[in-house]
């Protein structure tokens, strides 16, 4: 299923991959396999091929290629290839346990195996072999022809080795933040240039496939995480960015975290009216509503533990069309909507500027911000397009929006040499993670919307700091990354009970912080800490409402994510009470335990200070006049909610301020 690769393995390391992706997914002897899923190998399906494929694209960094060639060179030395099965196994284990490079080297490799071996889809069917054994329906709709969705916004794309536009605005990104300023812009009459560093694509596109969808619609393949390897970072890159890869899930910011923004960070009228009314609109015009929060196993058994337990439970509101929502298919959203409901940016504020004459160049990756006199004077950077076409562009504008994600927007400021100390201080992260139960019937996670349903029970534990209990999308690739691995029996009787199981989610809202910054080449690095003993100790209560939840909604049985596996049988003697103390008091270091984070704020924020915030309570910055700070970044601290809403407002906000300056 893979093409040959370049040289960057030797055949003997190739051997030893080829043997190390056969023991995390091997072959098992069952007496009844009708699917092949138990007899199915790694190598089966070419995974060891594709990782090397990987290894030999450039992608990977060549120390951390270098350092795979040791670690399987470290294994041959052991006798890994020509041990059985439980001795390799034993050997991982040991190696996991014992070097911490070693353990940061198998769980990446371990980590690729389980997201190619259930989500790389078959060329001759579009679909992957071990869906049936694991319940996953995979696509259900066959996309609509371009002629019946046709892309209508109009893109500007470079017919020689250089582009050179004028605006009286350019704005950087797409997303929940950029395409809203960009929307609201244009419509004031403003001349407009959006530059997105990913590609254009729609229903047309969508083939609510797994893999193609971090290819094409998300930040590094999906694959991104911090520089200690503790949190996985995923993010749209697309025209849209996450709002169109998100999960719809539209929660108005806290009241005391607008207090807090208002009282501390000098975000005036946030506390109050106007910023309702920057909520209302946006609510407004991506069509918040409560009709298309339907169901499926994980969020009623979130509902059903909450009123089990007497907790808050309710319903999730979503920027859905009614009239375009389709129940069966709301569940491969993430992979980008294929019916065309979802609300996002796409759909909404981007084509508004468009209508009202905007211009759109994707597929460029801005390098660094121009000034002149002190002041914003445009943008430059590099077109690449999927043919492999470049160009150098420059876009000569007196405003400069900078709305690239809080992963990438203070890597702009620190490449321009702007923003002030505080650029990519301040990160925030959401830290979550699931904890999965095992229930009597079909669960249908794959069903509805991701979610629909949430408690805010321990939203505010202390001081304001506390994390929400939500759901997650059904996605086969990454739940195969996240599921414990303690030996390929184990790991495939877990992943095919599926149709049985339920995975609860939390997010914290994070009081400790990390930075971005940048290497010698002026790519971003991610550092994040996860050490704040308030953040930690919130982080581990979660852990413990989850098995509680689960307890209470039925579950027979329950599991974490962590490394060495914690698991709950009803009927085994353990009270819930001492395993969800057990569960929540095991280790979350890099490694140990898979945390995720879906949610980025904070690297380039506003307030009163310039040596603690980039810009200034309505994002224009500090030290550089006309540069504008247009995305979750922009936030002085973490929210606690779903941020889309949150983002949308504030640049609502702050299209306004630039239209008036």
């Amino acid at each position: 299923m893979s093409t040959p690769v370049a040289v960057v393995l030797s055949e003997l390391q190739l051997a030893t991959l080829r043997r190390l992706v056969d023991t995390f997914a091997p072959e098992v002897a069952v007496d009844d396999d009708p699917t092949g899923f138990w007899g199915r190998k790694g190598s089966d399906l070419g995974v060891d091929l594709a990782i090397a494929e990987q290894l030999s694209s450039g992608a990977v960094p060549e120390e951390q290629v270098e350092g795979l060639r040791q670690l399987l060179e470290a294994l041959q030395a052991q006798g890994f290839d020509e041990a059985p099965q439980e001795v390799r196994e034993q050997l991982l284990h040991g190696f996991m346990d014992g070097d911490p490079a070693a353990l940061a080297g198998l769980s990446a490799l371990r980590a690729l195996t389980f997201l190619l071996f259930y989500a790389i889809p078959d060329p001759a069917t579009g679909r992957n072999p071990n869906w049936e054994a694991i319940g996953y329906p995979g696509p259900r709709a066959v996309p609509p022809t371009p002629e019946e969705a046709p892309k209508t916004i109009a893109l500007t794309r470079p017919d020689a080795d250089v582009l050179e536009l004028t605006a009286d605005v350019v704005v950087v990104g797409s997303g929940s933040g950029g395409g809203v300023i960009a929307g609201r812009l244009a419509q004031a009459g403003k001349d407009v240039v959006v530059l997105e560093a990913g590609g254009y694509y729609n229903e047309a596109d969508f083939n609510q496939l797994e893999l193609w969808a971090y290819q094409n619609l998300y930040r590094a393949g999906g694959l991104a995480q911090t520089a200690e390897g503790q949190i996985a970072l995923m993010t749209g890159a697309n025209l849209g960015g996450g709002s169109t890869i998100n999960w719809t899930n539209c929660l108005r910011t806290y009241d005391w975290v607008r207090e807090e923004w208002e009282r501390d960070h000098g975000l005036e009228g946030l506390a109050g009216a106007e910023f309702d009314r920057h909520l209302d609109a946006v609510s407004a015009r991506i069509g918040v509503t409560d009709a298309c929060s339907d169901c499926n196993g994980p969020n009623q058994r979130v509902l059903d533990a909450a009123a089990r337990l007497g907790i808050d439970g309710r319903a999730i509101t979503r920027n859905a069309d009614p009239d375009k929502y389709d129940a069966d298919l709301a569940g491969l959203m993430g992979f980008g909507d294929v019916t065309g409901a979802k609300q996002g940016t796409l759909k909404t504020y981007l084509q508004d500027a468009a209508d009202a004459g905007a211009r759109f160049v994707v597929h460029c990756r801005v390098e660094r911000v121009l000034m002149e006199g002190g002041r914003a004077a445009g943008v430059e950077g590099t077109y690449l397009d999927a043919d492999g076409r470049v160009a150098r562009v420059t876009v000569r504008a007196p405003q400069v929006v900078v709305a690239a994600g809080a992963l990438d927007t203070p890597a702009l400021l620190l490449r321009s040499g702007i923003g002030g100390p505080a650029a990519g201080d301040y990160l925030r992260l959401h830290p979550a993670t699931a904890v999965n139960g095992i229930y009597d019937g079909a669960q249908q996670a794959w069903w509805g919307p991701p979610q629909s349903a949430l408690s805010m029970e321990y939203a505010d534990l202390t001081d304001g700091y506390g994390y929400l209990v939500e759901t997650s999308h059904a996605s086969p690739g990454v739940t195969g990354t996240s599921v414990p691995w303690e030996s390929g029996a184990q790991h495939k009787a877990d992943m095919a009970r599926g149709p049985i199981s339920s995975a609860m989610v939390f997010l914290i809202r994070d009081r400790g912080h990390g930075r971005v910054t940048v290497d010698a080449a002026g790519n971003p690095v991610h550092t994040y800490p996860f050490s704040d003993p308030l953040d930690v100790a919130t982080f581990r209560h979660g852990l413990r409402t989850m098995a509680l939840m689960h307890e209470a909604a039925g579950a027979h049985e329950v599991q974490s994510l962590h490394r060495k596996r914690q698991h709950w049988v009803r009927d085994a003697g353990e009270s819930i009470e001492a395993f969800a103390d057990r569960m929540a008091a095991a280790p979350l270091e890099p490694y140990e335990h898979a945390t995720f984070s879906l949610h980025h704020m904070g690297s380039a924020r506003m307030g009163r200070d310039p040596q603690t915030s980039v810009a200034g309570p309505f994002g224009e910055l500090h030290d550089t006049p006309g540069v504008w700070i247009g995305d979750a970044s922009a936030f002085p601290t973490a929210s606690g909610t779903n941020p889309m809403l949150t983002t949308m407002a504030l640049a609502h906000r702050t299209a306004e301020a630039i239209a008036a300056a």
